[in-house]
């Protein structure tokens, strides 16, 4: 069942879950729609390098860390936006950090990530695959950017970038590992 904006400030309030910084909790202005939260984009972003001559293969673990060594971090500013390029992909994270805890014998609670309309008619894809933020994840969203416009974008820090769908879990989860779990870069490197 997916949450309404008045359940979002409701189990806020409770502290069923958490989405923070958080401007207010007033459900009838932005972020909130009727049935979600929007979020911001935070000020890191991972550029992955075009010259890296490898191959890669998703067999082997290490992905996040191969991403890390092998991307241009970059800090962005109202004042230094980020261009993203035609047919460019860069790794981002949210300002928001959320936490979605298992609670025993408790209604639990998860989450989708879900683009923004307004920029999927600028040709942004947001977040492309892997949208579930499962119950018992605690920390910023990663993002996956790509410019499938035919224009240059301009990524600025704390502009709306996606949006959040909660959603009630049915039955009480036990946790299970994670190698996402606490990640604190847009790489999901923990």
């Amino acid at each position: 069942m997916i949450l309404s904006n008045t359940e979002i400030v409701r189990c806020l309030s409770e502290g069923s879950f958490s989405i923070n910084p958080l401007a207010h909790s007033d459900p009838t202005k932005s972020p909130f729609n009727t049935s979600a939260v929007d979020l911001r984009l935070g000020n890191e972003i991972l550029a992955p390098e075009d010259e890296s001559p490898v191959q890669l293969d998703l067999s082997k673990s290490g992905i996040a860390t191969f991403l890390a060594k092998h991307s241009k971090p970059h800090i962005i500013t109202k004042q230094q936006p980020y261009s993203l390029g035609k047919g460019k992909l860069i790794l981002a994270k949210t300002l928001e950090s959320v936490s979605f805890p298992i609670v025993k014998e408790k209604i639990c609670y998860g989450a989708r990530v879900e683009g923004k309309s307004s920029l999927a008619r600028c040709g942004i894809l947001v977040h492309f695959t892997a949208p579930t933020i499962h119950v018992g994840f605690e920390g910023t969203v990663t993002l996956e950017i790509m410019n499938f416009g035919v224009n240059d974008f301009l990524l600025t820090p704390e502009m709306f970038i996606c949006q959040l769908i909660i959603e009630e879990v049915k039955g009480s989860p036990v946790d299970a590992p994670n190698q996402f779990k606490g990640q604190n870069s847009p790489a999901g490197v923990v």
